[in-house]
């Protein structure tokens, strides 16, 4: 009998969660004024950058432009600083960060988040062949984004002794600025997500730079504002349903040349 009880709950409290993410309008809103306003670093390559045009295209604009064409309506790409990213959300400046926005217990807690969607990793950039691991580094200067995860595993206690072992860690507003600064040689490593350093490293054509090690494995996903939740329910089922047909293999194929993906098909 007890389990029957607890059976017969946790359907009812399936569907209350149900009808909460239906009626919270968040869906409705965003097809009612037909545009999807997505926030995004656009110095973030291959995620979402700007090309030789002054266009914006990623991998994930391509994914967007795909899930907007699903839910009808116009997708809207509203460059931010990365840094106040969860300021522009809440703010409704934005819809969503999409941006190869990495999965944090902090943003758990304070939004809504997509299923996982690709797992990249955090990753050292050098350009020295004396450093061929995150302790050869003892005594030097490395660089991280502004508001980017590899910032944020740098702060993580488990990594307090090594920060210290540093002399310094250095913030950057973007990879770009950084990279820079290594080839100039005013930094000694850049702690860097995997797919931008290799996406740099192919266009800049610099033999001299290169990756050791794996700080962190780091997965992507969406992030909305906690009450949108029937809003971030569509945008995983579009993802889903593009797994299944085949739609997302294929921008996969385009931006990493292999089916990269973590959504399940359902």
């Amino acid at each position: 009998m007890k389990k029957i009880i607890a059976l017969a709950l946790a359907v009812v409290l399936t569907l209350a969660l149900g009808a909460v993410a239906l009626a919270d309008g968040s869906l409705e809103a965003i097809q009612e004024k037909g545009k999807y306003i997505l926030g995004l670093d656009d110095s973030f390559p291959p995620m979402g950058y700007r090309d030789e045009d002054n266009n914006i295209v990623g991998y994930d604009i391509d994914l967007a432009q795909e899930v907007c064409a699903r839910l009808g309506v116009e997708l809207a790409l509203q460059p931010i600083d990365w840094s106040a990213k969860e300021m522009e959300l809440a703010s409704g400046n934005i819809d969503c960060i999409w941006n190869g926005m990495s999965r944090t217990a902090d943003r758990e807690a304070s939004m809504s988040l997509s299923i996982d969607y690709l797992n990249n990793k955090i990753v050292l950039m050098v350009n020295n062949p004396d450093i061929q691991a995150k302790e050869d580094l003892e005594g030097k200067v490395v660089a991280v984004q502004a508001g980017s995860f590899a910032e944020e595993v740098l702060e993580y206690e488990d990594y307090a002794e090594y920060v210290a072992s540093l002399k310094e860690v250095r913030s950057y507003p973007d990879y770009l600025t950084a990279i820079m600064d290594l080839q100039n040689g005013n930094v000694d490593a850049i702690a860097i997500d995997q797919v931008v350093a290799n996406f740099r490293m192919a266009s800049l054509n610099d033999d001299s730079l290169f990756l050791v090690d794996n700080l962190e494995d780091d997965l992507y996903c969406i992030g909305f504002r906690k009450a949108d939740v029937a809003l971030c329910d569509a945008v995983n089922q579009a993802l889903r349903d593009m797994a299944a047909d085949g739609t997302l293999g294929a921008i996969c194929e385009k931006w990493f040349d292999s089916d990269i993906s973590l959504v399940v098909a359902e």
